[in-house]
């Protein structure tokens, strides 16, 4: 029986994250998307998330399977919205970021799980409020998102390359 689980990412989690997100950008390119073409979620990235305790890894039959950060607190890019969010709680939130999976891994519902995963360990953290961003493009991640409970709230702007995101948020 598969039983998939999350964990924090270790540094020996790198070299299979990087494959991970890489499979990824390139899932995302034939898609004709341009989310993740510039170089960015990168080893840096990773490693800064590993670092700072936000990472975490989907685990499947003892094979990454899957990657996401956990960002606590604000998120510079969702100071400013071309829209408008549930302001219950403003400067008290989490947002998730980076989510990818393996090939491998694709058409087994793993997204959804590896969503509701961190929305688990938010609540557990004392939050209420989870946001998440995904290019215009992505059909297949505003699926994942808006089937996970969140809500449409606007625009958002990334400020690394100052490319527009479609911004979403969950309040439980």
């Amino acid at each position: 029986m598969t039983v998939p689980y999350l964990r924090l990412a270790e540094v020996n989690d790198i070299n299979e994250i990087d494959v991970i997100i890489n499979e990824a950008k390139e899932f995302l390119k034939k898609q004709n998307i341009d989310q993740w073409q510039n170089g960015y979620p990168n080893e840096e990235s990773i490693k800064a998330d590993i670092r700072q305790g936000i990472g975490y890894v989907l685990v499947v039959n003892q094979t990454v399977a899957g990657y996401a950060a956990l960002w606590q607190g604000i998120d510079p890019d969702y100071l400013q919205i071309d829209g408008q969010w549930n302001e219950s709680e403003f400067n008290h939130y989490t947002a998730l970021h980076r989510i990818s999976l393996s090939n491998n891994f694709r058409g087994q519902h793993l997204s959804s799980f590896l969503i509701s995963s961190l929305i688990t360990i938010s609540r557990e953290r004392g939050y209420h409020d989870i946001r998440i961003d995904t290019h215009e493009n992505n059909q297949v991640m505003q699926h994942v998102i808006t089937n996970s409970g969140f809500i449409f709230r606007g625009i958002v702007t990334m400020h690394r390359d100052n490319t527009k995101r479609r911004a979403y948020q969950l309040t439980i």
